[in-house]
């Protein structure tokens, strides 16, 4: 039987709290960077802005992002449909900043993948 329902939020907060403290860190950060970005956008219903950890892997101008236990989580489906707007933070903690347009789809068996193509430097 699988997680259903949404994590607590402290635990999300410290979870992302290791996660941020590991990506800028001089000794481990270029190691975890590699492997997990930051992902800023905007909330389509309530308009505030959010920021996330996730692991990704990049091909040239795609970005993709599996989303680990997706029934628990809200923030893909702002990326549902025609997708929206995202920043990534990619070649360093914060040093560069690539816009891109995402889009999240569900397959078959209940996974989540968020494809991100980047558009330029912000």
């Amino acid at each position: 039987m699988g997680f259903r329902g949404p994590l607590p939020k402290s635990a999300i907060t410290r979870a992302n709290a290791c996660v941020d403290t590991l990506r800028t860190s001089p000794r481990w950060g270029p190691l975890v960077r590699r492997h997990l970005t930051r992902i800023s956008y905007t909330g389509r219903r309530s308009g505030r802005t959010f920021s996330t950890p996730v692991g990704y892997r990049r091909t040239g101008d795609v970005v993709t992002i599996r989303v680990m236990m997706p029934d628990a989580k809200s923030w893909w489906r702002n990326f549902t449909g025609d997708g929206g707007p995202v920043t990534l933070e990619l070649d360093g903690a914060g040093r560069a900043g690539h816009a891109g347009h995402a889009v999240a789809r569900r397959d078959g068996k209940g996974r989540v993948t968020v494809t991100v193509r980047l558009d330029g430097d912000v």
